[in-house]
């Protein structure tokens, strides 16, 4: 599986070239209403996720204990320890704001889709990877905003988690369980047309992203930074992915799990979600004008994540193609 720059990664671009080129409509004030239309568009994004939850094939990979925890712990406990450990070595000399959104990458969730995908690309352990995916996307919805409390508080950041908690149970928690509650209605259809409800989230998203970068460039964010964060947040992203990639990888040996076990929680347990991120963010963040700032670290690490990925779930699927084609008797000599 090669890393492909599809529509999706051109539309992240285009949508925060339109943002600083025609900020207006989309900034708080503006025509198309962001204070609104986003709190629609997180509740379809998240409606649309519930809708494609399958809970029969989350089952299957439910008795692989050992590996759960490796990935919940690496997404969870490991990621925003190191994210701490950054803010505190970045103290004094990167931006508050672009902190922020480095430890909020560390806290978010891993993906679903591409986990999955790149898990089967990769012959790993498929229903561990939807499993955790899942699993992870759920335990999110709490943890994720829990963190963040407690790093803007440890930060002395005002952060009032009621207002936060009540948005999150009514436009992602109710839209999550609503979509669960229709796929017996709804999955037959969700099954022949997912690849418009795909197009459908991901529009969503990009409006999501234009609206976060438009009232960044309205309130004046980013003429105090310029290229220095783009620069700062590429260089971080990619030594924040090979740790985790590194630790995942050596904790999985160290736990002596299957191959197919050892594939499935490394691509999930180095993974952080931009599906979820995005809109996740809104509601965290609420008018934060700093909020485009915020989301770079996760827009950048989201097509970094994939390009390696997929070039290590190819090797892993040639690997296991050769030991395939290869005698028993040399398998056995090998092993």
């Amino acid at each position: 599986m090669k890393f492909k720059f599809d529509w999706f990664m051109k539309g992240m671009l285009l949508a925060v070239a339109l943002a600083f080129v025609w900020p207006e409509p989309g900034a708080q004030g503006g025509f198309l209403h962001p204070d609104v239309l986003n709190k629609v568009g997180i509740a379809l994004v998240f409606f649309l996720n519930g809708l494609g939850l399958s809970m029969a094939s989350l089952r299957q990979g439910v008795t692989r204990w050992r590996v759960h925890l490796l990935v919940q712990t690496s997404t969870f406990l490991v990621f925003p320890l190191l994210g701490l450990g950054f803010l505190r070595l970045s103290n004094s000399w990167m931006s508050p704001d672009l902190q922020l959104g480095f430890f909020y990458l560390c806290a978010l969730p891993s993906t679903v889709s591409s986990s999955v995908a790149l898990t089967v690309a990769a012959r790993g352990n498929v229903p561990v990877a939807l499993f955790n995916a899942t699993l992870s996307s759920l335990i999110g919805v709490v943890l994720t905003p829990l963190w963040m409390a407690w790093a803007m508080g440890r930060e002395g950041a005002a952060f009032d988690v009621g207002p936060v908690v009540v948005n999150l149970l009514l436009w992602v928690v109710l839209p999550l369980v609503a979509g669960q509650a229709m796929r017996p209605l709804l999955s037959r259809w969700a099954a022949r047309h997912k690849a418009r409800i795909q197009i459908v989230d991901r529009l969503t998203i990009l409006m999501l992203v234009y609206t976060s970068f438009a009232d960044s460039v309205q309130q004046g964010i980013w003429s105090q930074y310029g290229y220095v964060v783009v620069l700062q947040t590429v260089f971080f992203t990619m030594v924040l992915f090979f740790i985790m990639l590194k630790l995942t990888g050596l904790a999985a040996r160290l736990m002596k799990l299957p191959e197919e076990d050892r594939i499935a929680a490394v691509l999930c347990g180095s993974k952080k979600t931009l599906a979820s991120g995005v809109p996740m963010a809104h509601l965290i963040f609420g008018a934060n004008p700093a909020l485009g700032l915020i989301l770079i670290p996760i827009m950048i690490y989201h097509p970094l994540q994939l390009a390696i990925c997929g070039v290590l779930a190819q090797r892993w699927a040639d690997r296991a193609s050769h030991m395939d084609r290869e005698p028993r008797d040399t398998r056995t000599l090998r092993g």
